[in-house]
């Protein structure tokens, strides 16, 4: 289980008398704000953890290991072949990946609040324009008829988009350039290590939402790091 850091964002101060705040909030999408981990567990033959873990943190080793944009659907299957599993698996998980992603219970309120209060929004992840735009219309589920049918997400931008997978630092710039706000300006919300390590050496506070207790690894320290979403982003909210 993730621990829950002390920091209290609010301290972060850009003068002695004015608590800092962003103009905007990027999350990373398939860790941060829903729930892939269950759609890598069910495409597996088993359907069990056991597999789709396994399965899944290789596909983290390898995207975050690719550095330039290559067909995010060939890293999907590369990462299944490497842990052992038949091409169903991949073929399973690209093919139900409209309905078998959901966001985590805390998604919704969370962004209504976060939009409530003036934030920007935006979306960086790993991912194929098209599979990346579906699964962030994903995330949006159960509030887009209380913003009128429109996008909750000011900009999304994916990998293939970018031209590079995180935590290249060109994959944040892209995001940034995209919403034309400094590093300094933006808080990053990463689902996974690499990005902490990514987004902090990109120049952005970062907060960590660990929902699945992923080890850390680098010398990047997120604001804060907890396993709820709402946890993550207190101070902020």
């Amino acid at each position: 289980m993730a621990t829950t850091l002390t920091h209290n964002p609010e301290a972060a101060t850009t003068n002695t008398t004015t608590p800092w705040r962003p103009k905007a909030i990027v999350f990373d999408l398939l860790t941060a704000l829903l729930d892939s981990w269950s759609l890598w567990d069910a495409s597996t033959p088993s359907g069990t953890p056991e597999e789709g873990h396994r399965w899944r943190v290789r596909y983290l080793e390898i995207t975050f290991g690719a550095g330039a944009y290559v067909p995010y659907e060939d890293l999907v299957r590369q990462s299944a072949r490497d842990v052992g599993l038949p091409d169903s698996a991949p073929r399973n998980l690209l093919d139900s990946w409209d309905v078998g992603l959901k966001a985590w219970p805390e998604v919704a309120d969370v962004l209504q609040r976060l939009k409530a209060k003036g934030y920007v929004l935006g979306v960086l992840t790993n991912c194929s324009v098209d599979l990346g735009h579906a699964a962030a219309r994903q995330a949006e589920v159960g509030i887009l008829s209380q913003s009128g049918g429109g996008s909750v997400f000011d900009k999304v931008i994916t990998a293939e988009e970018s031209g590079f997978y995180k935590p290249r630092k060109e994959a944040y710039q892209a995001i940034m350039t995209a919403m034309a706000l400094t590093p300094e300006q933006i808080l990053f919300v990463a689902g996974s290590a690499g990005d902490v390590e990514g987004a902090t050496n990109a120049g952005m506070k970062v907060v960590w939402h660990n929902r699945v207790g992923l080890a850390k690894k680098g010398h990047a320290v997120p604001l804060k790091e907890a396993a709820n979403l709402d946890a993550a982003l207190e101070g902020f909210l």
